[in-house]
């Protein structure tokens, strides 16, 4: 029986690593699931056009076989990145997150009734809906800025495989998804084209092993872009993982990894937390910066 797909993580690129780590620990009430350190870039570009030392912190609400998360990609020396119309943000159910909110003065407006807009450092938007998180994951939803909707759906649902949720024509959006109880993929036309600013990110999923020469194969015949071909990608220490990286017709990036190595790599380390920590005390790179009088690189 093959692994059924799903919905794993979205890939932010951060260029306060504490002030995000507070962000998803106090306000989001989310755990540091796992922490790494590499010191040259990511052969799938993982982290971005970046060749220096990086760091990857994934944060949810547990853990990465049954919950979607939140994969930190901080580059050291890198201060801030532009946010372009892609990334529209992450629907997350949970009534603490709105009062934590409250609680620690970080803004919030309410666009709907009981759905409330945040926004991550770096301006990345999140929508907290005021209800009692529910035991299963509370991540709801992605929603991601497409120019050509009809184009979207047959990349997406005919080539990928996601079943159609939901449509409203009206509002010129859909929500996709792999199973039932995942993490949906909502997608939604922007009006003109869709620009991914340098903080562009990227949404990753997992299937079998053996299906991701098959998704290269099709998406070579359909013409369609292929950014890395697939790759063994290694982790110090952990699970090496086989991924492919796609662009959708808009150039939203998407990840496959083969399900069973990303099941050990992915294993929850109870030090997590201690790692990031320690990692961001050791990073002097901000009073560097200060004490030279210098601002860090936009990229």
């Amino acid at each position: 029986e093959m692994a059924p797909r799903r919905a794993l993580h979205f890939v932010f690129k951060v260029g306060e690593r504490g002030r995000w780590a507070r962000f998803a620990r106090d306000l989001l009430g989310m755990r540091v699931l796992r922490h790494e350190e590499f010191d040259e870039g990511c052969k799938a570009a993982c982290n971005g056009p970046y060749d220096g030392k990086w760091s990857k912190t994934m944060v949810g609400y547990g853990p990465e076989d049954s919950h979607f998360v939140a994969e930190l990609t901080y580059n050291y020396g890198i201060g801030e990145y532009r946010l372009g119309n892609d990334f529209l943000g992450i629907t997350l159910v949970s009534s603490q997150a709105v009062s934590n909110a409250r609680r620690l003065g970080w803004p919030l407006s309410e666009v709907a009734s009981g759905i409330f807009e945040t926004k991550a450092p770096g301006g990345y938007k999140f929508y907290l809906e005021d209800k009692e998180q529910p035991r299963q994951d509370p991540v709801l939803k992605v929603t991601l800025g497409v120019s050509d909707l009809q184009k979207s759906i047959n990349y997406w649902s005919n080539l990928l495989g996601m079943k159609i949720y939901e449509k409203d024509e009206e509002k010129q959006k859909i929500l996709l998804g792999y199973a039932d109880n995942q993490c949906k993929l909502e997608l939604k036309q922007v009006g003109g084209a869709v620009d991914h600013g340098t903080a562009f990110g990227r949404i990753a999923f997992s299937c079998a092993k053996e299906e991701l020469p098959n998704i290269e194969a099709l998406m070579k015949k359909e013409n369609q872009k292929i950014l890395t071909p697939l790759v063994s990608l290694d982790t110090p220490g952990k699970a090496t993982v086989q991924v492919i990286i796609l662009a959708d017709p808009d150039g939203h990036e998407i990840c496959f990894v083969g399900d069973e190595a990303f099941r050990d790599l992915s294993k929850v380390d109870p030090n997590g937390d201690k790692l990031l920590d320690d990692a961001m005390a050791a990073d002097n790179s901000d009073k560097w910066f200060a004490e030279k009088n210098m601002k860090k690189a936009s990229a």
